[in-house]
């Protein structure tokens, strides 16, 4: 039985962010480094440093986080999985849903890479929907 790295990693940040860690240390796949470039990109984390230990590849994020509030906690960062080993999820770039109006991001899995809904939109393309970031 394979494991489902996509929902590893979302669980990791997820768990991260919510206990207020500055950290987090996942493993390396194609698949999750293209997730890493995306968070990255779109301003959800602020670092990713590849680090390798004993023949084996890691990535250290560092979250965001709001530091000296008064105010309770807020969990600023939520993911969510949709597609799953079990239970695949398509869709065409015309049916492609918008996570709190555009203020959040889809990344799908497209015969072009992983990518952003706002870049699967404007290519025309569609794809499997792995994950909501918002």
């Amino acid at each position: 039985m394979g494991r489902d790295t996509i929902a590893d990693i979302i669980t990791s940040i997820r768990n991260a962010d919510r206990n207020k860690k500055g950290t987090v240390r996942i493993t390396s796949t194609n698949i999750t480094e293209n997730i890493v470039k995306i968070l990255l990109r779109e301003g959800f984390i602020e670092n990713a440093r590849k680090h390798q230990e004993k023949n084996k590849y890691f990535f250290v994020l560092t979250l965001r986080h709001r530091r000296n509030r008064k105010v309770p906690y807020r969990n600023t960062l939520n993911l969510k999985r949709i597609s799953r080993p079990g239970l695949r999820i398509y869709s065409n770039y015309q049916r492609i849903p918008k996570i709190l109006g555009g203020m959040g991001i889809v990344i799908l899995s497209t015969s072009r890479g992983i990518m952003t809904d706002r870049e699967a939109r404007l290519e025309g393309i569609g794809g499997e929907i792995l994950c909501y970031i918002w």
